[in-house]
């Protein structure tokens, strides 16, 4: 066969040769080398050499040392340390930020407590990068819902006022 190659008359290339066939070999039964070798309790066992005067003790037989594997998820292997803690002011970010929702109908509680949960949040969130706890979603949740809350209480507020500026009535009491 030559290499390229040549097309046939139509333009098309030959398919390639099928790779020869390898009669069956039967696997090799060999123990693995980092197995210790099975133990036969009919061999005739060797006595053990004696130690050298002044040699360190034999070192009795340890358990072979697993790869370190960084911890990957589903690893048999890793760090196995249970959950990591929530952060509490995660939490206190997300409730507080909430109960800021319902505070909108009392005058002006809704935009102070959206305040107070948007800081709980920013806080929270730095906490969380400095430990690695969880919590990020729910400070990042409380932050936002906070300053939602609270541009909506000055937006009220600043109607309200303007309401009261221009009412014309002429009540007097």
């Amino acid at each position: 066969m030559t290499y390229p190659p040549t097309s046939g008359s139509d333009g098309t290339y030959p398919p390639p040769p099928d790779p020869p066939v390898q009669p069956y070999q039967p696997p090799d039964l060999q123990p693995h080398p980092s197995y210790p070798p099975a133990h036969d309790p009919y061999a005739a066992q060797a006595p053990a050499p004696a130690p050298a005067p002044y040699a360190p003790p034999p070192v009795p037989y340890a358990a072979p040392q697993q790869p370190y594997d960084y911890g990957y998820a589903g690893s048999p292997y890793g760090y196995q340390a249970g959950p990591r803690p929530t952060e509490g002011l995660a939490i206190a970010s997300l409730v507080v930020s909430c109960a800021s929702i319902a505070g909108l109908c009392g005058w002006g509680i809704g935009g102070l407590l959206g305040v107070l949960g948007a800081i709980f949040g920013h806080v929270a969130r730095r906490r969380i990068r400095r430990s690695g706890a969880n919590g990020a979603g729910m400070a990042l949740a409380g932050i936002i819902i906070g300053w939602i809350v609270t541009g909506v209480a000055l937006i009220l507020g600043v109607v309200l006022v303007i309401a009261i500026v221009s009412d014309n009535s002429t009540n007097t009491f």
